[in-house]
C-alpha cells in the first residue's frame, strides 16, 4: 500500500494507456462480475468505441504507473455516460476515485455537456456512495442496457 505522500496526476486519453484501461477494468469486472460482450468491445478497442465517437478517458497516474481510470461515453448531444471507472486495489481507499470523478465532471462541463448518467450495481456500495456524494441521483433503470449486472441507473445535472 502506498503512503499518503504519493503524487497523483490526472491526465487525458493517450493510446499508450489503452492496455492499462483494459487491465484495470478487467480486474474489477472479474473480481465482482462476469466480463460481458460489450465490455470486451470497449476495453479491447477504447479508441474506436469511446474516443472516436466523441468520448474521453481520464487516467490517474501515481508512482509512474496508471492506477485508475474513468471514461465518458457520448450518450447524447448534452449527455455523457460515466463508465468504466476503476482504481487498482493497491490504491483504493486513497480518494483516487473521487479525484477521477471530479475531473470527469469538469471535463464534461468544459466540452458543453450538462448531464451525466451512469449504470452500476448496488453490490458496489463504495462506488454508489461516491456517486451519491458527488450529486448523482437514482433514476429509472435503462431497459435497453447491454449489461446484465446493472441494477441501478443514476444521473446528475452539471
Amino acid at each position: 500500500m502506498p503512503g499518503t505522500d504519493f503524487k497523483l496526476e490526472i491526465v487525458g486519453y493517450d493510446r499508450r494507456f489503452d492496455d492499462d484501461f483494459a487491465r484495470l477494468n478487467y480486474e474489477w469486472l472479474n473480481t465482482y462480475f462476469e466480463v460481458e460482450a460489450h465490455d470486451k468491445e470497449m476495453l479491447d478497442d477504447p479508441y474506436n468505441y469511446i474516443i472516436k465517437p466523441g468520448g474521453w478517458i481520464l487516467f490517474a497516474i501515481a508512482d509512474k504507473q496508471v492506477v485508475g481510470t474513468v471514461s465518458l461515453i457520448v450518450e447524447g448531444d448534452k449527455t455523457f455516460e460515466l463508465a468504466k471507472m476503476a482504481v487498482s486495489p493497491t490504491y483504493q481507499g486513497l480518494k483516487i476515485g473521487k479525484k477521477l470523478m471530479l475531473a470527469a465532471i469538469e471535463y464534461a462541463r468544459s466540452v458543453g455537456k450538462d448531464h451525466l448518467v451512469l449504470e452500476s450495481n448496488t453490490k458496489l456500495l463504495p462506488a454508489i456512495n461516491l456517486y451519491k456524494s458527488t450529486g448523482f441521483k437514482e433514476i429509472d433503470p435503462n431497459p435497453d442496457t447491454p449489461y446484465t449486472r446493472c441494477n441501478i441507473r443514476m444521473e446528475m445535472e452539471i
